[in-house]
C-alpha cells in the first residue's frame, strides 16, 4: 500500500472543498491530505506559521515537522523551495485546479508535474 501526505496551500479553513491558495506563503492554512493508494482517504490542517513569525521557512519547518511527504502549489518563492529540495520533499506545481481535492487527485494520479525554477515567484 503507497501512502502519501500531501500538503495545499488553502484560503480559509483546511478540507477537501476548500480552496487552493494561488500561493504557497500567503495561505490561510495548509490541508494536510493523506492519499492512499491513488485515493484522498483524510484531510486535517496546519496552519501557516509565515503569517504570525513573517519567515518565508517557517511554512516548510511547520510541514517536515507535519510529517508531510509533498506538496503542491501554484506559486512559490525560491528559498522555500530550495528548502523543500534539501529536505527531499517534492513540491508539484499547479495553478489550474480550484479546491484542494481537485489538486490532490491530480497529485494522486501522477498529472502534476515538479515545480521548477521558472515557476517561482520573484519578490
Amino acid at each position: 500500500m503507497s501512502t502519501m501526505r500531501l500538503a495545499v496551500p488553502t484560503m480559509g479553513q483546511a478540507g477537501p472543498n476548500s480552496a487552493r491558495s494561488g500561493h504557497f506563503g500567503h495561505c490561510d492554512c495548509f490541508s494536510i491530505v493523506t492519499i492512499e493508494d491513488g485515493k484522498i482517504t483524510g484531510v486535517e490542517g496546519v496552519a501557516n506559521p509565515h503569517r504570525e513569525q513573517g519567515s518565508c521557512l517557517s511554512p516548510v519547518q511547520a510541514l517536515q515537522a507535519a510529517g508531510v511527504d509533498a506538496v503542491v502549489a501554484a506559486g512559490m518563492g525560491a528559498r522555500p523551495m530550495a528548502a523543500f529540495k534539501q529536505l527531499g520533499i517534492p513540491v508539484y506545481f499547479d495553478d489550474q485546479a480550484p479546491t484542494v481535492a481537485e489538486v490532490a487527485a491530480k497529485v494522486a494520479a501522477g498529472t502534476a508535474r515538479e515545480i521548477g525554477p521558472n515557476d517561482t515567484c520573484r519578490h
